[in-house]
């Protein structure tokens, strides 16, 4: 089992379908980097999982622009993610009756950690970390919360360093991870 985030396949795609995909996959690959559950505290379950995945795509869609989901582009990428969980649960032998209950969970969860995220960022890294910590974290970890606050604001920050072109265009990654984050105690 591939489960979580195995969207891809080997369909072929236009040029923006295979943009989506390749941002989509960085966010995918990016989720499931084993340090974010070794040493950041991350649960390495199917909600921790699903909770960093959805911390990436937020940070993706947020430098996508100020149109939210109202931009053709990050609607795709919403679309791709929606595609992707629909089809891991098809995976994982989830009925045709409660998929689209799921996917609703899904979108709920989505529009939810957003708000708070938006809400949090707009007043520090103390309030992101709370974010954080509720969502991503369980409500525990407080110390890895503001580590993964610290992060969260290196990423955004890295990604609005990139040209507008070039992000659109898929033609950035995200920096390394030890570039971006800063060493746990005993590292």
């Amino acid at each position: 089992m591939f489960w979580p985030f195995n969207r891809f396949s080997s369909k072929s795609r236009s040029g923006s379908g295979r943009t989506i995909d390749s941002i989509y996959g960085m966010i995918v690959a990016r989720a499931r980097e084993p340090r974010f559950y070794q040493q950041y505290g991350v649960p390495d379950t199917v909600d921790g999982r699903f909770d960093l995945l959805l911390l990436h795509l937020w940070m993706v869609l947020r430098r996508l622009g100020p149109q939210g989901l109202d931009s053709p582009m990050s609607q795709a990428l919403f679309d791709c993610f929606c595609s992707d969980m629909d089809a891991n649960l098809r995976e994982m032998g989830i009925g045709d009756l409660t998929v689209p209950k799921r996917m609703q969970k899904f979108g709920e969860a989505f529009y939810g950690r957003s708000t708070a995220y938006d809400a949090a960022l707009e007043k520090g890294r103390d309030a992101l970390a709370q974010a954080i910590c509720k969502n991503v974290l369980n409500g525990t970890a407080s110390a890895q919360a503001a580590r993964l606050a610290a992060y969260t604001e290196a990423v955004l920050a890295d990604l609005a360093a990139f040209d507008e072109q070039a992000f659109r265009s898929g033609a950035w990654r995200f920096a390394p991870l030890a570039a971006l984050a800063e060493p746990a105690s005993g590292d």
